[in-house]
């Protein structure tokens, strides 16, 4: 099985890889386990004024803070996994890369927005859904 685990640092992903977790004790052999967190893309006139390494650095310094728990949880379980960290939206990537990875599942956490929020503002995992055509799971 091929798994998906989109992070985003918050308490609800941390939900999410306990999950990846208890579903890869379940399978008979362990997963292809890839972690995802995305960063939204910086505006072009704070990338010309930081320039390219420091907004690589900023990136990157971002991703290691978002997966850091998740990170733990995995390595505690001996789960292998790989690591994404790619730049731009973060439901059409997670989309993206859950056909790029040939996935089986896309699994990440929800923080539970209210109906009228989610509808006003949409959430991450609404969008991957309408978006992708590998099945996900949402932890709350």
């Amino acid at each position: 099985m091929n798994i998906l685990l989109a992070i985003d640092g918050s308490d609800a992903s941390d939900r999410a890889a306990r999950h990846a977790v208890q579903l890869a004790k379940q399978l008979a052999e362990p997963p292809a386990l890839t972690l995802v967190n995305v960063s939204l893309p910086l505006l072009p006139t704070a990338v010309r004024k930081m320039g390219r390494k420091a907004t690589a650095e900023y990136y990157a310094s971002n991703s290691e803070y978002a997966v850091r728990k998740a990170r733990r949880i995995l390595e505690r379980a001996h789960i292998t996994f790989a690591e994404a960290f790619p730049v731009g939206d973060p439901a059409a990537e997670i989309a993206r890369l859950g056909e790029k990875h040939d996935a089986d599942l896309i699994v990440m956490g929800s923080r539970g927005q209210t109906a009228l929020r989610s509808l006003v503002l949409g959430s991450v995992a609404t969008k991957v859904l309408a978006l992708s055509k590998v099945p996900l799971t949402v932890i709350r």
